[in-house]
């Protein structure tokens, strides 16, 4: 077992290979050990290398109501009537904390995702 940073595109496909054979490996073993320890690595480099943004609030909205089947209708029993959600939805109008805080608790959005610029 010869464990090393991946500091490239080579040795990240090297270590992806590696995994991939080793994959089935009980834990508590060598090879299992070793499967372990190249996943952290593999994942730090993947972090760093293709760091993934957290949504904007907006789209994070919509994508979730699309997930929960939800309309527009019922956004306004969170937020409020029919124009402010229109207002919000169209970026005409800004998250108050309020509403940060109903829509975080009822479609369970990260706050952190909500407070961001948008």
């Amino acid at each position: 077992m010869e464990i090393k940073p991946i500091r490239t595109a080579k040795d990240y496909k090297q270590a992806m290979a590696r995994l991939e054979q080793i994959f089935d490996a009980r834990p508590g073993t060598k090879e299992g050990d070793e499967l372990e320890i190249l996943a952290i690595l593999i994942e730090k480099y993947e972090d760093e290398k293709y760091p993934i943004e957290s949504p904007d609030p907006i789209e994070a909205i919509k994508f979730r109501m699309e997930q929960m089947g939800y309309k527009q209708r019922d956004l306004e029993n969170i937020i409020g009537y029919k124009g402010r959600v229109s207002e919000v939805l169209n970026r005409k109008r800004k998250l108050t904390l309020e509403m940060i805080r109903k829509i975080h608790e009822a479609l369970h959005i990260p706050a952190e995702v909500l407070v961001k610029e948008y």
